[in-house]
């Protein structure tokens, strides 16, 4: 099952119930080499990552322009909308290996509930038509 609350763990059963979503919004890697001031950034990040080098934060476009950071990489968020248990074994490997065989490249990020897959934004159309062949194929007998 795939409803709020019940996890997915089997692989092929995650890959199959995957059924990838796109945000209409255009997201930014970004980086703050100060922990105070990447802190200024955490109400409009949609995810952080303390690196030794800084605070990555993923922000969308217009936050990520009004505050000076590059935008020349705008990604795509495609959510893997299945519910994978943390402890899930081959759901994003799937992914990126799909998406690497078709030249796209990706970023993934993991949450409690769902995994995204961030990608270039030119790309996004390319890499969801080959998101749902990965996950229709899943589904054959």
């Amino acid at each position: 099952m795939t409803g709020a609350g019940h996890t997915v763990r089997d692989t092929a059963a995650m890959i199959a119930g995957m059924a990838p979503e796109r945000d209409p919004e255009i997201w930014h890697f970004c980086t703050v080499a100060d922990d105070a001031v990447a802190a200024l950034h955490f109400p409009e990040a949609l995810a952080t990552v303390r690196e030794a080098e800084g605070v990555s934060l993923i922000l969308p476009e217009a936050a990520a322009a009004r505050h000076g950071f590059a935008t020349d990489l705008p990604m795509a968020r495609i959510t893997l909308s299945v519910h994978s248990a943390l402890d899930g074994v081959g759901l994003t490997a799937a992914v990126a290996q799909a998406l690497a065989e078709n030249g796209i490249p990706c970023n993934m990020v993991a949450g409690y509930h769902h995994d995204y897959a961030f990608v270039p934004q030119d790309m996004a159309d390319r890499a969801m038509a080959i998101l749902r062949d990965l996950a229709e194929r899943g589904r054959a007998p």
